[in-house]
């Protein structure tokens, strides 16, 4: 399970969606996210690798207001 800015999410889940569980993140932001990432909408949470899960952790934590800011 997948682990960004302190919200489990859902690893089943096309990541568009999944980073919908972040609380300050909306549809936009989440296709925002995965395009200045470089991750494509249809991919799955589960199919990430690492270094993909660091650059969206880093990428939110610096650009979006989330929950426990």
């Amino acid at each position: 399970m997948a682990r960004i800015a302190g919200v489990n999410i859902p690893t089943n889940k096309r990541v568009p969606i999944s980073l919908r569980y972040i609380y300050g993140i909306g549809p936009v932001n989440a296709k925002q996210i995965c395009e200045t990432v470089g991750i494509p909408a249809e991919r799955r949470v589960n199919q990430l690798t690492d270094d993909e899960i660091l650059r969206i952790r880093e990428l939110i934590d610096r650009e979006y207001r989330v929950e426990g800011d």
